[in-house]
């Protein structure tokens, strides 16, 4: 088939998809598949917000648009950088959040369980308090921070370079009053702190599974993916320490990604609760009651 040049927004999107679609780029950083991936860049490269672009498909955009349309793709398509890092942000939950390669690209199933209406399973005027652990870019602990807006937040990481991230996206949606950023390995600094709600999403990518991701992931920090053999080097100590960070009828949501079926292997005569996302069943809840074995188990 032969196609003209682009001349309108839309010509441009579907320009940008035939290319990423020949160079095979890899998706699931922001998009799922390459119509939205081609989407997200022209709308990035117009300077306009994604939830914009289609009101704007008709028209004809300007040469310094049109090459920073060609240069981004040729970017995304030479270095396999996710399109956030490319454009230095990414959003998660309708909002806008500046990243870059300290972080990985937020694109947690929690999110789905942090609507910012009220209408959230997790709704509860009684909780004050909220952990979240491993929060890189601070995602989490922001849409937590709305989806709450009477708890206060604390955001945990080990990477000091994540932390200069996320204190960049608490200063951007204005929850510094909020939100309180704390270097940690996962509860070690938090001694003598308890939580009605603890949230995480920390690395849970196995040895063999990260050896086989494609190059736009090995491009994220691997220690904020790579966990060990069976995925589970963070997941186990989260779940072994929550009950004594937890209120008495504080909850733990965690998200464990394809590591569920090695934690289920593990502790096959333990019942575990996941809850339905749109796309997977990987994010687990656990009653502060129900985490008092794994803090036996070692």
């Amino acid at each position: 088939m032969v196609y003209g040049a682009p001349r309108t927004v839309r010509d441009h999107v579907l320009y940008v998809e035939r290319r990423l679609k020949a160079a095979h780029v890899a998706f699931g950083h922001g998009t799922l598949d390459v119509r939205d991936e081609a989407a997200w860049l022209v709308s990035g490269a117009l300077k306009i917000p994604p939830d914009r672009l289609t009101a704007k498909l008709g028209e004809v955009p300007g040469r310094k648009a049109v090459a920073r349309i060609r240069t981004l793709l040729a970017a995304r398509i030479r270095t396999r950088q996710p399109l956030a890092y490319l454009l230095g942000e990414a959003w998660f939950m309708g909002r806008r959040y500046l990243v870059d390669r300290r972080v990985i690209v937020p694109r947690s199933l929690i999110g789905e369980f942090l609507p910012e209406d009220g209408a959230s399973p997790l709704a509860d005027p009684d909780i004050r308090s909220i952990l979240d652990l491993c929060t890189g870019s601070g995602a989490i602990a922001i849409a937590a921070a709305r989806a709450f807006p009477g708890a206060s937040v604390d955001a945990v990481d080990i990477s000091q370079d994540a932390l200069k991230v996320a204190s960049r996206n608490v200063r951007l949606h204005g929850l510094g009053e909020r939100v309180r950023l704390i270097a940690s390995d996962l509860y070690a600094g938090l001694e003598g702190r308890r939580y009605d709600l603890i949230l995480s999403n920390p690395p849970y990518v196995s040895t063999a599974e990260m050896a086989a991701l494609p190059r736009e992931y090995r491009t994220e920090p691997a220690l904020a993916l790579e966990a060990g053999p069976d995925g589970l080097d963070l997941v186990l100590p989260i779940l072994r320490g929550a009950s004594r960070h937890l209120t008495d009828e504080g909850r733990l949501i965690l998200e464990v990604g394809a590591s569920r079926e090695s934690l289920e292997a593990r502790f096959p005569d333990r019942p575990f609760l996941w809850l339905a996302s749109a796309y997977d069943e990987c994010v687990g809840y656990w009653h502060r009651e129900d985490l008092s074995d794994f803090a036996n188990d070692e």
